[in-house]
């Protein structure tokens, strides 16, 4: 079941100590004929000109010159045969390759739904099955398979996306490699006959490979891979101790308060985040203010506000904002930081202006926006 997964960094951090499971290293593609398939042939023929025990589990060639080429030179697991309402299929045979046990597998569109009668529903739980037995497993898929892109990728291209993996497959990843080809030079591809038949190019060109198409689902494939570093480095500068600093995606953090223009500011930490593409968090520190049903009712409009736009909210306990909020923002490596200002005089200016100072001596790795705010 899902909930018996490692996290990612389970898997990560396993790769440091004597190796339990099989590696995972799946290649991105944006669209069919970008290199995908061709690129983990490639690493493959290299992994065994190293010395490994490498074969090939399922190679979809579509009928591609130079990639039917490639696999000619590994060896290949013969596919089982299914009868399936009179028509014969071959399907990849997962308990061959497990009887055979090789040191790498090389498995192609994760995607693909086996037909009835194979030992799973999907190819990506075959994976799965050979990463449990220590086998390493290169893969490919294309971006509009990824389940939680899938909506994005038919409104755009209006095209139906029959064959989805759940985000979590990915995640387990150890490494996501894209396989990019600029769109110009696919159409390019395309036109010369190199993807699809000559009789299907036009046709391809005017839909799913139209260059407005192209430009975004490569956009889409750039940043899923820009995340899974991410992801990997926030395990790794976990495990290793390192420096707040260390961080490819920006990370926006709002501190909120029961103030009734904290809702600005989580509207301008939105648009700063989608501005940058980047992680949206709400930050509330407990206060006993916060317990007035006023402010509570406040407060609450303010979590909801936030939730709605797709913000991770996270409410801290602690005596000092400041050391609460540094702490907060150091541990998950927030880039950005914004706060609320309100017009005080006296000791309640001082104060403020203390806090600012120590939360910006604790995290000064982050880069602080100060918002003017109307008194409460």
């Amino acid at each position: 079941m899902e909930t018996d997964r490692k996290t990612p960094e389970d898997w990560l951090a396993s790769s440091d100590s004597e190796k339990k499971t099989g590696r995972f290293k799946v290649f991105l593609g944006y669209a069919p004929g970008v290199g995908k398939t061709y690129s983990m042939l490639s690493e493959g023929i290299r992994r065994r000109s190293r010395g490994e025990d490498v074969v090939v589990g399922v190679v979809e060639t579509h009928g591609r010159a130079g990639t039917a080429e490639q696999a000619t030179q590994l060896e290949q697991v013969p596919r089982k045969e299914l009868d399936y309402r009179g028509t014969l299929f071959h399907e990849m045979d997962v308990d061959a390759i497990l009887a055979r046990m090789p040191q790498v597998v090389l498995v192609d569109e994760l995607a693909h739904t086996n037909v009835e009668g194979s030992r799973n529903d999907k190819r990506y739980e075959d994976v799965l099955l050979l990463l449990d037995n220590n086998i390493d497993v290169l893969s490919t898929i294309n971006i509009q398979h990824i389940e939680s892109l899938t909506p994005r990728v038919q409104a755009l291209t209006g095209i139906a996306v029959r064959e989805q993996v759940p985000d979590w497959v990915l995640d387990r990843a150890d490494e996501i490699v894209i396989s990019d080809l600029t769109p110009e030079a696919l159409a390019t591809r395309m036109r010369r006959g190199d993807i699809y038949p000559m009789e299907r190019v036009e046709r391809a060109l005017s839909n799913f490979f139209r260059k407005g198409n192209l430009i975004a689902l490569r956009e889409m494939a750039l940043q899923r891979v820009t995340k899974a570093v991410d992801r990997n480095l926030d395990a790794y500068v976990r495990r290793k101790r390192l420096g707040a600093h260390w961080s490819v995606t920006e990370r926006i953090a709002v501190c909120i308060s029961s103030n009734p223009q904290s809702r600005d500011l989580i509207a301008r930490g939105a648009r700063l985040a989608d501005g940058l593409d980047g992680e949206l968090y709400v930050i509330h520190v407990a206060s006993e203010r916060d317990t007035e049903p006023v402010r509570a009712q406040t407060l609450e409009a303010h979590v909801q506000f936030a939730n709605n736009l797709g913000a991770q909210v996270v409410h801290l306990k602690g005596s000092s904002v400041a050391a609460a909020t540094s702490a907060f923002v150091k541990e998950q490596r927030i880039t950005q930081a914004i706060f609320g200002r309100s017009a005080l005089h006296g000791i309640r200016k001082y104060l403020y202006y203390l806090a600012i100072g120590n939360f910006m001596s604790e995290a000064p790795h982050v880069d602080l926006h100060i918002i003017t705010q109307d008194t409460e």
